[in-house]
């Protein structure tokens, strides 16, 4: 005998047997015991739901001789006859491949017969979306004032693509994706009775792959049954046939990007490739990885909402930790552009490198999200400087009294009038060589001459005068760029002037001094 696929092998036979859809099933069973059923009715859902399933079940229970509580006996002689497709009183109709005029108008004409046996005749159209609008033109008419022996079901995964005047002469209902605890529950069922033995863990992965579907869930199920057969599945078999890496790469990874190591990023990569995993599908993994931390960080008790073991959320706590919202975000905006051009990509391998790279360096890329990103890198290089600074010395100095005790700073000679005048020839070269957010923030900088031989930075009232003035680490950081680029120590001294004040008025303007115009290059 030919081996049956699990999913037609245990498809449900009755309404007890549906899993996931138990308001329609309760519906559709009291509609049948108090004798209210419907001419019309409409599935819609994603696939692999039960749609069609529930469709026969029903055109089963109200044909049955001896209905018990609404649901089919399964041993009267029409629902033997419904189920082994010897009845005439169901007919399946597949609107893909029968979506024209005369199709339609040929159901039109079989409607007019009474059933032979039985008290219904149940026309079933799968993917009813498929008819052409003559088709449906065609139905309008009997499918709004059929025969009282006639039930029309039609299911759809696209139901906004039925035109309006069906859907409101039809019951409709929504199926819904079935959850993964109910998918797991069942696969466990199902390999309990095939004698297979299995790992909890395996059964969960299958069952988040399935995205709310049985049918994929079975037929993921049997392909990896079939691959390892006669051994117990366990969940690396499982990563092994379905092209998958285990969830702890994607902590590895995600502490490479944070660090913005860009070798070790590649290196990983080149582990998962070698062991013959499919890049789309970690695409896909990495993406739900990055909003099962995102979901983390959001909100307390999430734990019903992520469907992980309590050691994989306890991972994920530690895990979201390490960096912030707005990070996660834009590693979620990344790779779901990704996951969009990889699949149909020659060069999976490519796409998904320049992805990683774009992850570990912001500076690739110019939005908003990228910008936050960058101001952060830039955060972190100060504070590894000001901790290199710290450890060398114990007492509290900045990165200027670092850079003063350094031997390189030690020989720079006390800065005259004229030194400072060739920092102002200098800088446009100098703003410009900056790294952002301080190279925004120079854009509008003036330049002038202090008491004391100091260089007088004046700076827009607003959010430049709050950077540089609100923080003594960003004007030491400053001053010590400024001091590396003309090898002399340059005290600076930072003002702000608000647009009501007049500049030349208030300061000696070095620009003028010196002849020149100092201008900031673009960015």
């Amino acid at each position: 005998m030919s081996y049956t696929a699990l999913y037609r092998k245990f498809r449900p036979g009755s309404f007890e047997d549906v899993k996931g859809q138990e308001h329609i099933v309760t519906t559709l069973k009291n509609q049948i015991k108090a004798g209210r059923i419907g001419h019309a009715y409409l599935f819609c859902g994603t696939r692999g739901t039960g749609k069609t399933t529930i469709a026969k079940i029903f055109a089963r229970a109200v044909n049955c001789e001896s209905p018990v509580e609404g649901s089919c006996c399964g041993k009267c002689a029409m629902c033997r006859a419904i189920t082994s497709g010897a009845s005439m009183n169901v007919i399946e109709i597949d609107a893909a491949s029968n979506n024209g005029v005369d199709n339609i108008r040929e159901i039109v004409d079989e409607v007019a017969y009474s059933p032979a046996e039985g008290r219904y005749k149940v026309y079933i159209i799968d993917e009813v979306h498929m008819l052409s609008i003559g088709a449906f033109n065609a139905l309008l008419k009997t499918l709004e004032e059929p025969p009282s022996y006639v039930i029309f079901i039609l299911a759809t995964t696209e139901v906004h693509k039925i035109p309006v005047t069906i859907l409101s002469r039809c019951q409709r209902y929504d199926f819904k994706r079935i959850s993964i605890e109910t998918i797991a529950a069942r696969l466990e069922e199902l390999m309990q009775e095939e004698g297979i033995q299995s790992e909890e863990k395996a059964l969960r992965y299958i069952a988040r792959m399935a995205d709310g579907s049985m049918r994929d869930a079975l037929s993921l199920l049997d392909q990896c049954i079939a691959f390892h057969f006669g051994e117990l599945l366990t969940y690396d078999k499982a990563l092994e046939v379905l092209g998958a890496v285990d969830t702890a790469v994607f902590g590895r990874l995600l502490e490479l990007v944070l660090s913005s190591d860009v070798t070790g990023c590649i290196e990983l990569l080149e582990e998962i490739v070698m062991q013959g995993r499919e890049l789309s599908q970690f695409v896909a993994d990495f993406t739900w990885y990055l909003r099962n931390l995102l979901l983390v960080q959001s909100s307390e008790g999430i734990e019903d909402v992520i469907n992980v073991s309590s050691e994989n959320m306890a991972r994920l706590k530690e895990e979201a930790k390490m960096t912030d919202t707005d990070t996660i975000m834009r590693y979620i905006r990344i790779f779901s552009e990704l996951s969009g051009k990889i699949r149909y990509a020659p060069q999976k391998r490519i796409l998904l490198e320049v992805a990683l790279i774009k992850l570990c360096k912001p500076s690739m890329e110019t939005d908003t999200e990228s910008m936050l990103g960058r101001i952060q890198e830039l955060e972190r290089r100060i504070e590894k400087g000001l901790v290199a600074a710290s450890e060398k010395d114990e007492s509290s100095r900045g990165p200027v009294e670092e850079a003063r005790s350094s031997p390189a700073a030690a020989a720079f000679p006390r800065a005259i009038p004229e030194e400072v005048e060739a920092v102002a020839e200098r800088w446009p070269s100098i703003a410009a060589g900056m790294e952002q957010p301080m190279k925004a923030y120079l854009k509008n900088a003036r330049l002038s001459l202090g008491g004391d031989n100091r260089l007088v930075l004046v700076v827009e009232d607003g959010p430049a005068s709050d950077y540089l003035l609100g923080n003594q680490e960003h004007r030491d950081w400053l001053q010590k760029m400024i001091s590396d680029s003309v090898q002399r120590e340059i005290e600076i001294e930072v003002k702000s002037i608000s647009e009501k004040e007049d500049f030349d008025s208030s300061y000696i303007d070095l620009s003028k001094v010196i002849h020149m115009e100092i201008e900031m290059e673009g960015e």
